[in-house]
């Protein structure tokens, strides 16, 4: 698998299109940040980790839905493996005039375009929600 968090995005992009309640995907402390960021947000329900015998783990992602549509509309990847996309702090854009969030790794951290704008650091951006 060349790009894991994309993998992870595109699962629960296709699990609230069929309108499931949990996906899975292998677990990474990446993805978890992710998730975290995901949480904090309040776009998932909320997520746990699973072990299996063969020494594997994964997350268990509990999806949000309100009235039968997906919190999430939209979840995109804009750093790939292929292209890193970074941006200083000055230069962070809004995600949807402000409805949505980007999610950045920063050297502090996986965290949310306004948090980042309050730590005052710019980072690569992973990945638009709205």
């Amino acid at each position: 698998m060349n790009d894991p968090l994309g993998d992870m995005l595109t699962r629960i992009r296709n699990a609230q299109q069929r309108r499931r309640p949990k996906v899975s995907s292998p677990a990474s402390k990446l993805r978890e940040r992710v998730l975290d960021v995901l949480v904090d947000e309040g776009y998932i329900r909320g997520y746990a980790r699973v072990d299996h015998k063969n020494g594997l783990s994964e997350f268990e992602i509990e999806l949000k839905y309100a009235n039968g549509q997906p919190a999430i509309r939209e979840i995109s990847r804009v750093s790939t493996p292929g292209r890193r996309v970074y941006k200083a702090v000055r230069d962070l854009t809004s995600v949807a005039n402000g409805l949505g969030v980007a999610i950045l790794s920063t050297p502090k951290g996986v965290m949310s375009d306004a948090r980042a704008r309050e730590e005052n650091v710019g980072g690569e951006i992973l990945c638009n929600v709205f």
